[in-house]
Parts: C-alpha cells; structure tokens; sequence
C-alpha cells in the first residue's frame, strides 16, 4: 500500500506539471460582450477571464494580498477556445526577447510567439 504525497510534494509537482503548459479554460462565447467576465480555479489558483472593451479577451490572477492588483497572466483565443499560461518563466523569458530585439537591427531573427512550454 502507497501513502498519500505529502502537501509540499502535491504543490511542487502541480508548480513543475501542470501550471507550466496552456489550459483550456471555456470557449470564447461564455464570455460574449465587453465587461463580461469568467472566475475560474486553476491550479489551485484563482483567475479571471474578462472581454476588455476592444472585444479583446484577457486573463488576471487574482492575488490575495492585501492591496495586491490583479495579474495579467498569458492568455490565448484559438479557435473560439480561451487557453491561459500561469508559467511566469514564459512571460520573463519573452519580454526579454521583445526588448533584445527592440536593441537589434530588423536584420536579426524574429521573435516566435511559441511559449517555452510547447
């Protein structure tokens, strides 16, 4: 018979896992007009689909420290599906990509808009 993992094991297993890849959250119609907005829990963590006022859909998590403003984290629409990326390694690692190339001539490499984790 196995035991249970301990609480540290479970968290560092679903840090390394599960929050390091693109989720599917709902589809882009659960959330038709602007101001509209969808809390969900993944990964244990609470977040927030909203349709800003350009139509865009965008996702926050939702600190829970006081004073603490919501956190933009990755999200993606495919195919009318709303995926969300909580690997904050991805968003570190892209944005210093997009300021090397603001330093670079435009003859360098462009930037891919493949997260880390694919």
């Amino acid at each position: 018979m196995s035991t249970p993992p301990d609480d540290r094991t479970f968290r560092r297993e679903m840090a390394t896992a599960y929050r390091s890849g693109w989720h599917f959250i709902d589809l882009a119609t659960a959330i038709p007009h602007p101001g509209d907005s969808l809390m969900v829990t993944l990964v244990g963590e609470p977040v927030i689909i909203v349709r800003d006022d350009d139509e865009d859909i965008r996702a926050y998590r939702c600190l829970r420290r006081p004073r603490g403003a919501p956190q933009p984290v990755r999200c993606a629409v495919r195919y009318g599906m709303v995926f969300v990326n909580l690997d904050q390694r991805d968003h570190q690692l892209i944005g210093k990509r997009k300021r090397d190339a603001a330093q670079h001539s435009a003859a360098s490499d462009p930037l891919t808009a493949t997260p880390r984790s694919a």
